[in-house]
C-alpha cells in the first residue's frame, strides 16, 4: 500500500539516486545485485547480536537500493525480463534470510513463521500468475498488484520484529494476516479483470 501511495513523493530522491549509478555507469541490475547482497546482512548482523538498530539501518538501505534500481533502469531505457526476475527473486532471498534468523533465534512457536512463509507463497503466487497472465504492462515490466502489505510494510513488520522480539510470534501472526488480506485483494482483482 505504502509503495503505490508514496511512491510520488519521494520518487525525487529516487532520480537523484539513479543519477549518481548512472553517471558511474553502473547499470540497474549491478544496484540489484548490490542491493541484494546488501539485503543479505542483516540476517546476519541480527544472528549475530549486531546492534539492531545497525541491521534494521542495513536492512532499509537494501530496499532504497532496491526501489533505485527500477529508476536506472527506466533512465537508461534498459528494463527488462530477467532485471526483473532478478528483483522479484532476490527481493525473497531477503525475505527467506530473515524469516529464517527470526525462526531460529527468537521465534518459541515457530508454527507462527510457518504460516507467516505460507501466506507470503500464497500471494507471491497470485502476485505472479496474474502478472503472466494479464497482458496489462506497469511501468515494472509486468502488471504490478498493490495490495494492504507491499515491500514497504514487510519492512516495517521486520523492523518491529527485530526492536520487539519477545513478541515476534504475535508479530508474525499479524504480518500473517496483512498478507492474506492482500493476497485476497489480489485474487478478487483478478477475479474482476479476467471475469472482463
Amino acid at each position: 500500500m505504502l509503495d503505490s501511495k508514496a511512491r510520488k513523493m519521494i520518487q525525487p530522491i529516487f532520480d537523484n539516486s539513479a543519477n549518481f549509478f548512472i553517471k558511474r555507469n553502473i547499470s540497474a541490475n549491478q544496484v540489484t545485485l548490490i542491493a541484494f547482497i546488501i539485503g543479505l546482512i542483516p540476517a546476519i548482523m541480527i544472528y549475530f547480536n549486531i546492534p539492531t538498530i545497525i541491521a534494521i539501518a542495513t536492512l532499509w538501505f537494501s530496499g532504497f537500493l532496491d526501489a533505485v534500481d527500477g529508476t536506472v533502469a527506466r533512465k537508461t531505457k534498459t528494463s527488462s525480463p530477467f532485471g526483473t526476475i532478478m528483483d522479484i527473486t532476490f527481493d525473497r532471498l531477503v525475505e527467506i534470510s530473515l524469516l529464517l534468523v527470526f525462526a531460529l533465534k527468537y521465534s518459541t512457536n515457530v508454527m507462527a513463521f510457518v504460516l507467516l512463509a505460507c501466506s507470503i507463497i500464497v500471494s507471491m503466487t497470485i502476485f505472479l500468475t496474474v502478472g503472466a497472465a494479464s497482458d496489462k504492462v506497469s511501468e515494472k515490466t509486468f502488471y504490478y498488484q498493490a495490495g494492504l502489505a507491499e515491500r514497504t510494510e514487510g519492512f516495517i513488520m521486520f523492523s518491529i520484529m527485530a526492536f520487539l522480539p519477545q513478541y515476534i510470534d504475535i508479530i508474525a501472526l499479524i504480518f500473517s494476516a496483512m498478507i492474506i488480506i492482500t493476497a485476497s485483494q489480489r485474487f478478487y482483482e483478478a477475479y474482476r479483470f479476467f471475469k472482463e
